[in-house]
């Protein structure tokens, strides 16, 4: 880093009370002051808000037209209970709703599996077939509002069945609008709901996207995630580069299924995570949005300025949320809020400050959406476009992010891509050293944590937590035999052959899909039918 003279003299003269102040643990050097300076070494970008690379924001006027979506994660226990929760926070202003589901329906196994066993409706709402995601949308037009989805292995049977359930609303696909997620890239990478290997997984990504994009318009077909790799311990350049790395392989994969990059790309958007240092989360995604710009451009050769344009949600780190002194979280929920917005996200989940002990009660679900509000309508900072663009250290560490993460992508260029720097292990271990080195800081007190290595106390929180209800498991199980009853069985049989011929053929399987949960066919069903096909995946052993 250069400094100046008058520079040098001051750090001499004021006593300082750390040795070396870092953006994260294994991150960057903070300097004590940035200057034009700092600036000399990178391009300079002059550019306007909604203008390419799009740095200070994908649009004009910013939110000064429309602001963010604001959504709040929810599911749990059944689709009655979420239905109800759901309904509240409508009630509540939230303008966005974004599905939680239980782990069985993203593993593909359905409520009465034996490997459901006491999972059904722990962290997220259980879905085994279209009569549970008729009911979870009761008395709420699909037609009417956005819908995000964190589902990834069984994508195609989650987003057939809300196709299916729209169009029992009278709504037609064409006018759906929301995400889905999608990314089983980041599954192996940090998660681990994965079913299927690498590559009959990416294949069924992109049946999706392909057929979102000839049928549904309005609809993101994929949501390309470092939220859990940020969760998973890696740093803000590691998410970024990590992210970015797997948007390549997935625009990669639709090229080479012969689709025109600009037929898909204006609807890949993107779901990060934002963490607590709040001006290194600004320029992370302020590099993240010229970066993909320009990769888009120069690498894809995108016309289209839709393709260009780094669109992202946005989710308060949880991992940041401690069990210790729970109310603190508010005020890390707010900060990490007000850094989102500052960076321009087009969506945004702020956590609630239960999450760290329990699903979030409607308490703490309310305070959090009001967190959004107020912040939308009280603080000012929605009122001019990139309100921190111009900062001489908000601009350096934008460009240092935007350096840092373009020398990963190299690396993972030269592995082959994104899905070999997987399949080898090399992402997942780099995350592991990240997760490692924070961890080493915080148990030696470098990294402070209020309330859980510093400042801490011996009362316990006396919160009133949220408990999922008694009984949730065996009224779900008894409400899928009830449905395998009344179902056409014959049918079932017949549309989930169609599935098996479509998998092991080169169709784009969402058709068959669609017609699969018409017949209710169950998501474990389904998914069986793929297993019988393309088998299970096991993660090979990978030795440091």
């Amino acid at each position: 880093m250069k400094t100046t003279g008058r520079e040098d003299k001051q750090m001499e003269e004021v006593a300082e009370r750390k040795k070396e102040f870092r953006t994260t643990v294994d991150g960057t050097a903070v300097k004590r002051v940035y200057t034009t300076a700092d600036l000399e070494e990178f391009e300079k970008d002059d550019s306007l808000p909604g203008d390419y690379p799009f740095t200070r924001h994908i649009m004009p006027s910013g939110y000064r037209g429309r602001l963010w979506t604001m959504r709040q994660y929810a599911g749990f226990a059944t689709v009655e209970e979420t239905n109800r929760r759901y309904k509240y926070l409508f009630e509540q202003g939230n303008t966005g709703f974004s599905v939680a589901f239980h782990l069985p329906t993203q593993m593909g196994y359905d409520s009465d599996h034996p490997m459901a066993v006491g999972e059904v409706g722990r962290c997220g709402v259980a879905i085994d077939s279209l009569q549970d995601m008729e009911e979870l949308w009761e008395g709420i037009p699909l037609a009417d509002v956005s819908t995000s989805m964190t589902i990834n292995a069984t994508a195609p049977i989650i987003m057939a069945m809300y196709i299916a359930a729209a169009e029992k609303q009278g709504t037609d696909r064409s006018q759906l609008a929301g995400t889905i997620q999608n990314d089983i890239l980041k599954e192996y990478i940090a998660r681990n709901t994965y079913i299927f290997a690498p590559e009959p997984s990416m294949r069924l990504v992109t049946d999706l996207c392909a057929y979102c994009a000839q049928e549904m318009p309005k609809w993101n077909s994929l949501s390309i995630c470092g939220y859990h790799m940020r969760d998973a311990g890696a740093t803000a350049i590691q998410e970024a580069a990590f992210t970015l790395a797997d948007g390549i392989a997935y625009v990669q994969a639709m090229l080479d299924r012969g689709m025109d990059v600009d037929s898909f790309a204006p609807r890949f958007s993107f779901m990060m995570a934002c963490n607590i240092n709040l001006l290194e989360e600004v320029a992370k995604f302020r590099a993240m949005r010229r970066k993909w710009a320009r990769i888009m451009k120069e690498r894809f050769s995108a016309r289209n300025p839709r393709s260009m344009m780094f669109r992202f949600h946005v989710q308060g780190d949880g991992s940041t949320l401690t069990k210790q002194q729970p109310l603190n979280n508010i005020v890390r929920v707010t900060i990490e809020t007000l850094a989102s917005v500052l960076a321009g996200c087009q969506s945004a989940h702020a956590c609630s400050y239960d999450e760290a002990l329990a699903l979030p009660s409607e308490e703490a679900v309310q305070l959090s959406l009001r967190t959004q509000q107020i912040i939308a309508h009280e603080s000012g900072v929605a009122d001019t476009v990139d309100p921190l663009g111009g900062s001489y250290y908000v601009e350096w560490l934008t460009n240092h992010i935007e350096q840092e993460v373009q020398k990963y992508i190299e690396l993972i260029d030269r592995m082959g891509g994104a899905v070999e720097a997987v399949k080898s292990g090399y992402i997942q271990k780099e995350i592991a050293r990240s997760a490692y080195d924070y961890q080493l800081a915080v148990d030696s007190g470098e990294q402070i944590v209020v309330g859980v290595n510093k400042f801490t106390t011996a009362e316990e929180s006396g919160l009133e937590l949220f408990e999922i209800p008694e009984g949730g498991e065996k009224k779900q199980i008894e409400r899928l035999k009830r449905m395998r009853l009344k179902r056409n069985n014959q049918k079932v049989r017949q549309v989930l052959g169609e599935v098996r011929r479509r998998a092991a053929g080169s169709e784009n399987i969402m058709p068959a899909m669609v017609e699969a949960v018409k017949a209710y066919a169950t998501a474990g069903e389904i998914s069986d039918a793929l297993r019988d096909v393309f088998g299970e995946y096991r993660e090979p052993i990978i030795l440091a």
